[in-house]
């Protein structure tokens, strides 16, 4: 039960961290006049892949490496198969000339990057960890350069300019938010491992991803209330980027990451590669640039099956 409530507690304090975060991050893009779809592709991809962040370095650190590549390929599966096809259940989603131009053929490039990286040798070294970055930084910098001026903004009235002690005073609490959500996840996440006899990777797949997926599910959700399309569909695509260039990236900076579990290799960055190749296709088709609730259930549907074959 303690470690329950350990896994609940932390993903509160994650997910609240997490929005103080986005929050303080979204107020400074705004006085820096950065565009909608921009600050959906950087800020806000970053703000809410910090819960994987923190988590995967923590977990590195304690040397639960089965934590750090589950959580990360849970989490972009989760990303695209749970929280986009809720989104687009929820409302069809025209998507921009930019997904098939720019953030798909990245995020596809990133994917195969990673497994590349792990497939051969088992590890992803710290040298791996550092090409992840810059790519990283090439594509905000492109991202900054060529999208910034050619995408419309769609700054909507409501949008608050938080004073800038407000700013502060958010990042601050987000990150203490977000460093105890981790600690107390974790130590949650590895006594059920231990109590249910369950494989740490298998806690890190439908668990710890899913939970830090939330802030994803919460972002998207609320963009399509708010009919701010560009910003859900950028978001979520963004944030696998994120997760794959600066989450594993830094956290194999820091400490190389091995894998520790055959499955990894054998089937979970498979679903991963298979998932997000499979947006492209559903964009087209049947009618090209829109995302409907036909896709929303092909969507969830295939995280339902990848659930499935986990826990068989």
């Amino acid at each position: 039960m303690q470690n329950f409530l350990f896994v609940i507690v932390g993903l509160v304090l994650l997910i609240a961290g997490g929005n103080w975060l986005l929050k303080a991050s979204v107020a400074l893009s705004l006085r820096l006049a950065i565009p909608k779809i921009v600050i959906g592709m950087t800020v806000v991809s970053f703000a809410t892949s910090a819960p994987e962040l923190i988590v995967s370095v923590n977990a590195a650190l304690a040397g639960d490496f089965e934590f750090t590549l589950s959580n990360v390929i849970g989490s972009n599966i989760a990303n695209l198969g749970l929280v986009l096809g809720i989104t687009v259940l929820l409302a069809k989603i025209d998507v921009r000339k930019s997904f098939y131009t720019t953030d798909w053929p990245v995020m596809m490039f990133a994917s195969v990057l990673f497994v590349g990286f792990i497939y051969f040798d088992g590890v992803l070294q710290q040298y791996e960890g550092i090409i992840m970055v810059v790519f990283l930084f090439l594509f905000l910098i492109y991202l900054l350069k060529f999208q910034k001026t050619a995408v419309v903004d769609e700054m909507p009235e409501d949008d608050e300019l938080l004073p800038l002690y407000k700013t502060v005073l958010f990042l601050g609490i987000g990150g203490v938010g977000l460093w105890g959500g981790s600690e107390l996840l974790l130590s949650g996440a590895e006594g059920m491992a231990y109590q249910l006899g369950i494989d740490k990777g298998i806690i890190g797949l439908l668990v710890l991803s899913v939970g830090t997926s939330i802030p994803e599910l919460t972002a998207s959700i609320i963009a399509v209330l708010k009919k701010e399309k560009a910003i859900s569909v950028g978001n979520l695509i963004g944030s696998n980027i994120f997760n794959l260039l600066a989450v594993m990236g830094i956290t194999s900076i820091i400490t190389p990451v091995p894998v520790l579990e055959e499955r990894v290799l054998s089937s979970d960055i498979f679903w991963m590669l298979g998932v997000s190749f499979v947006i492209l296709p559903l964009v087209f088709i049947p009618k090209g640039l829109r995302l409907g609730w036909r896709d929303g259930i092909v969507l969830i549907g295939i995280y339902l099956t990848f659930v499935y074959f986990t826990i068989e």
